[in-house]
């Protein structure tokens, strides 16, 4: 195919399916936040507003549900031309505008109605938090099989003797169940953090005023939660990102979390060391050019995640930073590396569950490594046990099963 024709055809579908970032490719992620599914948030968005503005008077009843069924054939299985609208967004740097003129006319008589009193970051940024919200639903019970299997191998585990590795040398005993336990409670910090934010709506008219939704704006911000099924925030944000950033925190930690286990699985894994191998399934882990090749290919995915979300998120980080009543351009940079930061986590949990819920583990061949290093020990007459290690691990599974609190620390009075 030349260059052109290649052009034509990347043109015709304006779809990126995943082909450079196989950790997000056919996961469950994916299918919610693709741009169909921005697209049908932002009409959602535009629906809920009408329906929460009939419940209050402001919008007739009859305007709302027709607002819904033109919302209902856009967003059809009939095919949006989504290719045309991002084109014609460029006019406006939002698709909103462009996608409003298109609702309007599919309104019929309602079109008065539609986008009442809203500005484009009103809908956008609620679309946002709808797309994260349902990214967040299908991220967490991936995240929830990631640490029943964690629990399980350090359970199972707890007194599996392992050389422990330091700078990458080894160094003393350990077990791989407190290896386990580590990545258990770090996988379990990095969910709950994900687990707490709670997206809200954006509510603020054309200037963070509220003044386009009338005498009863205050009234309507709760209704329109409700109707979204998002939080209700306390003021608009359009400027105040903490939505965002709490969001890209989250999720770097959730891809931190998961990279740590990968790249231990990925160590663990090497011919030399062979410790531990990734489930194995037909086809997986094979080399173009090396047939005795079995390569940790689900925990390569998980890492490259772990290695671009952080990146990512810093743009989602600089948000903070934002002029007046609306930024120009950094609102406009948040869109896609929030989108991509959640098909990565979500994509990275989906393959983490796979990984540990399968991972194959070779106590004998822990246990030779571990002898070696041993000897080295005892010619340098140095300590060759283990220490409270099986003890630590029932602590680490006592907590993550809620039978004791978080320890507490305390700040010394002297500072």
């Amino acid at each position: 195919m030349t260059s052109d024709a290649s052009s034509e055809a990347d043109a015709g579908t304006g779809a990126d399916q995943g082909l450079l970032s196989p950790v997000r490719a056919g996961t469950a992620v994916e299918a919610v936040t693709g741009d169909a599914a921005w697209l049908r948030a932002m009409l959602e968005a535009e629906v809920c507003l009408a329906r929460a503005q009939a419940r209050l008077g402001v919008v007739p009843e009859h305007a709302a549900a027709a607002i819904r069924e033109a919302a209902r054939f856009l967003g059809g299985e009939d095919g949006y031309d989504v290719a045309g609208l991002a084109r014609r967004a460029r006019d406006a740097g939002n698709p909103v505008v462009p996608l409003v003129e298109d609702l309007r006319a599919a309104a019929g008589d309602a079109r008065r109605w539609v986008h009442h009193g809203a500005t484009s970051q009103d809908v956008l940024d609620t679309a946002a938090m709808l797309v994260a919200a349902r990214a967040r639903a299908v991220i967490l019970p991936h995240l929830d099989q990631v640490l029943a299997a964690l629990a399980r191998l350090a359970a199972e585990h707890r007194d599996t003797p392992m050389a422990g590795r330091t700078l990458m040398q080894r160094a003393v005993p350990t077990t791989f169940g407190l290896k386990a336990a580590g990545w258990l409670l770090g996988c379990r910090d990095a969910r709950d953090r994900l687990a707490a934010v709670r997206p809200p709506v954006q509510l603020g008219g054309a200037a963070g005023t509220m003044a386009g939704y009338g005498e009863r704006a205050l009234e309507l911000l709760p209704l329109f939660a409700a109707e979204t099924g998002l939080a209700e925030p306390v003021l608009p944000w359009h400027t105040s990102r903490a939505p965002v950033t709490d969001l890209a925190a989250a999720l770097a930690a959730v891809a931190g979390a998961l990279g740590k286990l990968a790249v231990d699985v990925i160590l663990l894994a090497q011919s030399e060391v062979g410790e531990v191998a990734e489930p194995a399934a037909p086809g997986r882990g094979g080399s173009s050019a090396m047939a005795h090749k079995r390569n940790p290919v689900l925990a390569t995915m998980i890492r490259s995640a772990a290695l671009q979300v952080p990146a990512l998120a810093q743009i989602l980080l600089a948000s903070r930073v934002a002029e007046h009543e609306r930024p120009a351009g950094g609102w406009h940079a948040e869109w896609q590396p929030l989108r991509e930061c959640l098909r990565l986590a979500g994509g990275a949990a989906e393959t983490a569950a796979e990984l540990t819920e399968g991972l194959e583990v070779f106590p004998g061949r822990m246990r030779q490594n571990l002898d070696e290093l041993l000897a080295v020990l005892r010619e340098h007459g140095e300590d060759t046990g283990t220490g409270p290690v099986p003890a630590l691990v029932d602590r680490a599974l006592r907590f993550h099963a809620g039978k004791f609190p978080a320890p507490e620390f305390h700040t010394r009075k002297d500072g």
